[in-house]
């Protein structure tokens, strides 16, 4: 085989080795998500308010590398669910301010093993998450820095 098809196999591609852990990893997580009530893509989000409570979509979206149009629909389901509350800023009325609400502090109790199952299901040890989680970040932003 040539290098150049060799380059074209799926199996050789960083993108669908990063694409394909992704979505296994989302199936792992998904039935303690389902106990939470929620998907991946709002877990996220709580993870977020979680460490710091009252953001801006814009500060949301900054952290988890989405745009508004995608985040936003996200937001309203958090909302209906009662989990945050979504709100203008009195300083700037430009801008929405996203608040957990009591239940989704509740929640965080409730979430506080998946973490430990997780690592569990991915046969690793922490240092060897840790460093992965390094090297996949400093990639993440080399990347981001050639766009």
């Amino acid at each position: 085989m040539d290098t150049n098809n060799a380059a074209l196999l799926l199996d050789n591609q960083l993108c669908f080795a990063l694409h394909s852990a992704s979505l296994a990893m989302t199936k792992v997580y998904k039935p303690h998500l389902d106990k939470l009530g929620v998907t991946y893509p709002q877990y996220l989000v709580l993870l977020v308010l979680w460490e710091r409570d009252a953001l801006t979509v814009s500060e949301i979206g900054e952290r988890l590398y989405l745009d508004s149009g995608t985040l936003t629909p996200l937001l309203k389901r958090l909302e209906a669910q009662g989990l945050v509350d979504r709100s203008r800023d009195p300083q700037d009325e430009r801008r929405v301010v996203i608040r957990l609400t009591e239940r989704a502090r509740a929640l965080k109790k409730e979430a506080a093993g998946i973490p430990a199952c997780i690592l569990g299901a991915t046969g690793c040890d922490v240092q060897d998450v840790v460093k992965l989680v390094g090297e996949i970040k400093a990639m993440r932003d080399r990347l981001a820095g050639a766009l």
